[in-house]
C-alpha cells in the first residue's frame, strides 16, 4: 500500500521479515517475485505522476497567459472610464443642479404668486368686511369675509408685505388689527341681538345670529350663549312641572316627582335630537358635546331640586330610620328555641306582644309605592345617560362600547341620583322583600282537607302547598322586575344576592324549623306510624320547597333567556354597558343555582326522613304478606290441582296465578298512592327511587332464601312473580325503576336457562347477566332443585 506515492514502513518490514524468514528456495523465490510485483506497481504509480505534473504545468501556464490579458484589459477600461465617462457624470451633474435650480425658482414663484393671491384676498376681505359693517350694515356679508379671512395664513396676514399692500385711506390699520377689531365689534353685536331675539322669543332671528358665531372665529361664544339659551328654556319648563304640584297634588299623585325627572330628562333630549343638526352643519362635527355639557349643568341643578323636593315630600330619611330601626321580631322568636311550637297548627306562630305597634311602625304600602317610583326615576336615569353618551361618542372611534361621558360621572345630579335614590332603593327593597316573608309565613295557611286517606276527596288542586310559597315568589318576581327596571348594574349587583341571603336564611330557614320542629314525623309509639296530619304537613313543606325552586329557576331563566312574545325586555337593552349583561345574568343564574341547591339539599333530607319513617317500616310486611304460603316445590300437576280448586278448572298456563301479584300490589298501592297524591311528581320520584332501591334488595334478599326449595316448574312460577311484583313498581310510565330489580331478574333469569343456553353464557363472559358475579351466577343456577333422580 503506498500513501503519496510512497511504500509505508508496515510493508517495508513485512517484506523483510518474509524474505529473512524463508526457510526454503521456493519460499525465497516466491517472496523475491512478490517483490518485483510490488516494484512494478510502485514504478506504474510513479510514472502517472510524472505524467500528470506535466499536465498540471502546461495548464499554469495558460492561467498566467489569461492573467495578462486580463490586467491588459483593466488597463484599457480604466483609460476608457477616466478619459471618457467622466465628462458625461459632470454634465449630468450640472445637468441635475440646474434641474433642481429651476424647480426651487418655480417653487418660489409658486409662493410668490400664492402670497401675492392671499394678500389680494385679505385686501378684499379687509375691505368687504369694512364696507358691510359701514351704511349697508350687511351683518352676514362681514361675517362672510371674515370667514374667509380666517382661511389665510396668518404669517399672510402678519407679514410685512400684506402691512404695505392691504391698508388703505379708508383702512390704515394692519390687516390682523382691522380683522381683530372687526370680529370683537360683531361678536358683541351678535350678542346683543342674540340676547334681544330671545327676549323676544323671536326663534328665526335665533338662529341667524347663532349661525353667524363660528363665521367670525367665536365659535365657543356662541356654543356658549346657546347652551345659556336652551337651559333657561329648561329651567323654565322645570320649574313649571313642579309649580303644577303645588296645592298638594304631588302628595296625591305617587309618580308626580318621577314625571317630572322624566319631563326633565326628555325636554333635555328633544332639544339634543332637534338642536343637534343645526349645531353640527354651522360649528362642525363634535361641537354638540359643549351644549351638552352646558345643558347638563342645568339638568344638575333642576334635577338636583327635584330629587332634594322628593326626598323631603316623602320623608325618606324618616322611612330610612323606621326600616333600620325594625326588629323583624316573628323571624327571630321562629328561630329561637323558648318561642318553638309544637302544636303543628297550620299557622306558623302567633305574633308576639306589643307586635301590633311594630308592624305599623313601617307602612309597606307606602315603601312599596316610593319603590315603584324609585324604580321609575331610575329606569329614565339610565335611559338619560345612555343617550347622552351615545350623543357624545366619537363617530370614528373604533371603540363600540358607549363608556359614560366624564362629565355625567362627575356631574352633581349622578351623585344625587347615588344618595337619593340608590342607597334608599337597595335598603328599602332589602326591607320590604325581607318584611314580606315575614308577614308571608306569620299569614301562612296549610290547604284546606289534606288526608292520606285515598277514597276521601281533595278539594285543593295540586301542587299542594301552603299560602306562603305563593305569596313569597309574587314578591321575589316583583323585586326582581323592579331592580332590572331600573337598568342600573349596581342595583341589580346588590339587590341579587340579597335575595339569595334572604331566601336562604329566612325561608329554607323557617321551612328547615319546621320540618323539623313542628311536623317532623315521628310516631308516638316505637313500632307504630306517625300521625297522619304530622306526615301530611311534612310533606307539604317537601312541596314548598320544590315548588319554590320552581318558581326560582323559571322567574330567574325568563329573564336570562326570554322567548319570543315575553313581556320581558332582552338584558342586552336594559343593560347596554360594555359587559353589563353578561354580569346580570350570570348573577341571576348564580342566583338560582344556589337557591336550587340548598332546596335540593333539604329536600333530599326530607324525602329520606319521610322513607325511613312512613315507608320503610311497611316495606317489609308488605313483601312478606305478597309471598305469604307460597310453595314452590309443587310439580306441575299438584299447580293444576291447586288451579282446579281455584277456578274450577284450567290448562297449564293458567297455574301462574297472580295471588302474589294481587296481595302485593295491595300492599304497594296502600303505600305509595297517599303519598303520591299529596307530594310534587319530581319529589315523589325521589321518594320511590329509594323505596324501589330499598325493596329491590329485600327481594334480592328473599331470593337467595328459596335455594333448593324451587323446583323448575317453581323457578318458572318465581320469574312470574317477581316480573309481576316489577310491573306493580314500574306502573304509570316510571320505567326507569327497573333498573333497580336487574339482579332480581337476571337471578330468576339463570334460575330458567336450560343447559344449552347456561352454556352459552358462561362462554361468553355472563354478558347477558353482567350485574351479576360469576359466583352470584353459579349461586343462582344451583337454586333449583334437581328433581330427575
Amino acid at each position: 500500500m503506498t500513501t503519496n506515492g510512497h511504500v509505508s514502513d508496515t510493508e517495508h518490514e513485512h517484506e523483510s521479515t518474509s524474505v529473512y524468514n524463508a526457510k526454503s528456495v521456493s519460499e525465497i523465490r516466491a517472496a523475491l517475485a512478490e517483490l518485483h510485483r510490488k516494484e512494478a506497481t510502485v514504478t506504474s504509480q510513479l510514472d502517472a505522476l510524472v505524467s500528470a505534473q506535466k499536465d498540471l504545468q502546461r495548464e499554469l501556464g495558460r492561467l498566467d497567459l489569461f492573467r495578462a490579458n486580463a490586467t491588459a484589459q483593466a488597463s484599457k477600461a480604466r483609460a476608457v472610464s477616466n478619459g471618457m465617462l467622466s465628462d458625461a457624470a459632470a454634465n449630468a451633474k450640472r445637468i441635475s443642479n440646474s434641474v433642481k435650480k429651476l424647480d426651487l425658482e418655480q417653487e418660489r414663484v409658486k409662493a410668490t404668486l400664492t402670497v401675492v393671491e392671499q394678500v389680494g384676498e385679505l385686501k378684499a376681505c379687509v375691505l368687504g368686511v369694512s364696507g358691510s359693517m359701514g351704511a349697508a350694515q350687511d351683518w352676514e356679508t362681514a361675517a362672510s369675509y371674515l370667514s374667509r379671512a380666517s382661511k389665510i395664513p396668518s404669517a399672510v396676514i402678519n407679514g410685512q408685505f400684506a402691512a404695505r399692500i392691504v391698508p388703505t385711506a379708508e383702512v390704515p390699520d394692519a390687516p390682523a388689527v382691522t380683522l381683530e377689531n372687526a370680529s370683537e365689534s360683531l361678536c358683541s353685536l351678535f350678542l346683543r341681538e342674540f340676547d334681544k331675539a330671545v327676549k323676544d322669543n323671536d326663534g328665526a332671528r335665533i338662529t341667524r345670529f347663532f349661525k353667524l358665531f363660528p363665521l367670525i372665529n367665536r365659535s365657543d361664544v356662541g356654543l356658549d350663549v346657546y347652551g345659556r339659551y336652551v337651559c333657561q328654556g329648561v329651567a323654565t319648563r322645570a320649574r313649571a312641572n313642579l309649580n303644577a304640584g303645588t296645592g298638594g297634588n304631588q302628595s296625591k299623585d305617587g309618580f308626580f316627582y318621577a314625571n317630572a325627572l322624566t319631563k326633565l330628562f326628555e325636554h333635555i333630549a328633544q332639544i339634543i335630537e332637534g338642536h343637534g343638526g343645526l349645531v353640527e352643519r354651522h360649528y362642525g362635527a363634535g361641537k354638540m358635546a359643549r351644549v351638552i355639557e352646558r345643558l347638563q349643568v342645568e339638568a344638575d341643578l333642576q334635577g338636583g331640586i327635584i330629587l332634594d323636593t322628593w326626598s323631603d315630600e316623602r320623608k325618606i330619611e324618616r322611612q330610612l330610620t323606621d326600616i333600620k330601626a325594625y326588629a323583624f321580631t316573628f323571624l327571630v322568636q321562629s328561630f329561637m328555641n323558648a318561642q318553638r311550637g309544637s302544636s303543628g297548627t297550620p299557622r306558623a306562630g302567633s305574633p308576639a306582644p306589643g307586635r301590633s305597634s311594630e308592624d305599623e311602625s313601617v307602612d309597606m304600602k307606602q315603601v312599596d309605592a316610593l319603590l315603584n317610583e324609585m324604580t321609575l326615576m331610575l329606569g329614565k336615569w339610565s335611559l338619560y345617560t345612555s343617550f347622552i353618551a351615545e350623543k357624545c361618542h366619537d363617530a370614528g372611534s373604533l371603540d363600540e362600547s358607549l363608556p359614560m361621558p366624564p362629565f355625567l360621572l362627575d356631574s352633581n345630579l349622578n351623585k344625587k341620583v347615588q344618595e337619593k335614590l340608590l342607597m334608599p332603593f337597595n335598603t328599602m327593597t332589602t326591607f320590604f322583600f325581607r318584611r314580606s316573608v315575614e308577614k308571608a309565613f306569620q299569614l301562612d295557611e296549610q290547604p284546606p282537607d289534606l288526608s292520606l286517606n285515598p277514597h276521601k276527596p281533595l278539594n285543593s288542586n295540586p301542587p299542594h302547598v301552603t299560602s306562603a310559597i305563593e305569596d313569597i315568589m309574587y314578591i321575589v318576581n316583583k323585586v326582581l322586575q323592579q331592580s332590572l327596571a331600573t337598568s342600573q348594574k349596581q342595583v341589580v349587583s346588590s339587590v341579587v344576592p340579597t335575595l339569595g341571603r334572604i331566601l336562604g336564611s329566612d325561608f329554607i330557614g323557617m321551612e328547615q324549623r319546621k320540618m323539623r320542629d313542628e311536623s317532623y314525623p315521628k310516631a308516638a309509639i316505637p313500632g307504630q306510624l306517625p300521625p297522619e296530619a304530622t306526615i301530611v304537613s311534612f310533606l307539604v313543606l317537601i312541596n314548598n320547597l320544590d315548588v319554590a325552586k320552581d318558581y326560582v329557576v323559571q322567574i330567574a331563566r325568563a329573564r336570562v333567556e326570554p322567548t319570543a312574545g315575553s313581556p320581558h325586555r332582552p338584558l342586552a337593552e336594559l343593560f347596554p354597558g360594555p359587559g353589563e349583561a353578561e354580569e346580570v345574568a350570570a348573577a341571576l343564574t348564580s342566583f338560582a343555582t344556589v337557591f336550587s341547591e340548598k332546596t335540593n339539599e333539604l329536600i333530599s333530607d326530607g324525602v329520606n326522613v319521610v322513607f325511613h319513617n312512613v315507608m320503610k317500616p311497611r316495606l317489609r310486611p308488605i313483601l312478606m304478606d305478597a309471598f305469604r304460603d307460597t310453595d314452590y316445590q309443587l310439580t306441575r300437576e299438584q299447580l293444576q290441582d291447586l288451579a282446579g280448586d281455584l277456578d274450577g278448572g284450567g290448562d297449564e298456563t293458567d297455574a301462574f296465578s297472580d295471588e302474589v301479584r294481587m296481595r302485593f300490589q295491595l300492599g304497594w298501592d296502600a303505600l305509595t298512592k297517599p303519598i303520591g297524591r299529596i307530594m310534587t311528581e319530581r319529589t315523589f320520584d325521589q321518594l320511590l327511587t329509594i323505596a324501589v332501591s330499598y325493596l329491590s334488595k329485600m327481594l334480592e334478599k328473599r331470593l337467595w332464601t328459596y335455594h333448593g326449595r324451587v323446583n323448575e316448574v317453581g323457578a318458572a312460577r318465581l320469574e312470574h312473580d317477581v316480573n309481576e311484583i316489577i310491573k306493580v313498581v314500574v306502573k304509570g310510565q316510571k320505567y326507569a325503576l327497573r333498573e333497580a330489580f336487574l339482579r332480581c331478574s337476571q337471578i330468576c333469569m339463570i334460575m330458567n336457562m336450560d343447559e344449552e343456553e347456561w352454556e352459552e353464557l358462561l362462554n361468553s363472559g355472563g354478558e347477558v347477566a353482567d350485574k351479576l358475579k360469576l359466583e352470584e351466577r353459579v349461586r343462582a343456577r344451583n337454586m333449583v332443585k334437581d328433581t330427575t333422580a
